[in-house]
């Protein structure tokens, strides 16, 4: 291999190397979604041990998880979170579930014992009223006063003969100074 062949190879490596980075970080795998930028939801147990043995049941306390906010994140329900605080929680939903209690129950336990806080859609109440009926209020009002302003916005009153004549001159010297 000659020096000058040599020269033309290695701008191609560092060209090389980068393709391979791409690819091997583009690659699906190593995430429950096949792509390692997305952020992987946590396993809803740690163990498959944890996992209930029938998969109706398993499949309904995810579901149940899933309408649980996780009271460290804030953000995410019980089955999106790592944090601790929810894999216990996700834990306690399995014993529900696995003793035959129905969603409403364990909610309404789960509700009890954290407050309403704990549920990721808060219910429709007399103290959540304004919450719910926040957005379309302001809508309401809105439109409100966008009719009111178009209602009292008038057209400006004609001219009398006097402004008319006034403005017919000025027209006509503006003509006059173009031409």
């Amino acid at each position: 291999m000659t020096g000058a062949s040599l020269r033309q190879r290695r701008p191609a490596l560092p060209r090389l190397l980068v393709l391979l980075a791409l690819i091997s970080f583009l690659w699906p795998g190593g995430t429950r979604t096949g792509f390692p930028w997305s952020a992987a939801p946590a396993f809803a147990v740690d163990a498959p041990s944890e996992m209930l043995p029938d998969p109706a049941q398993e499949k309904r306390a995810e579901a149940i998880g899933a309408r649980l906010r996780c009271l460290v994140c804030q953000n995410e329900s019980i089955e999106d979170s790592s944090a601790g605080l929810a894999r216990d929680l996700r834990h306690v939903v399995r014993i529900h579930v696995a003793r035959g209690e129905s969603d409403a129950q364990i909610m309404r336990w789960m509700t009890q014992r954290y407050g309403e806080f704990i549920r990721l859609s808060p219910r429709f109440s007399i103290a959540t009223f304004l919450l719910w009926a926040m957005p379309a209020l302001a809508l309401i009002a809105g439109l409100g006063l966008a009719a009111t302003m178009l209602r009292r916005a008038r057209p400006a009153p004609p001219l009398d003969p006097q402004e008319q004549a006034r403005l017919a001159d000025i027209l006509k010297e503006e003509g006059e100074h173009r031409s």
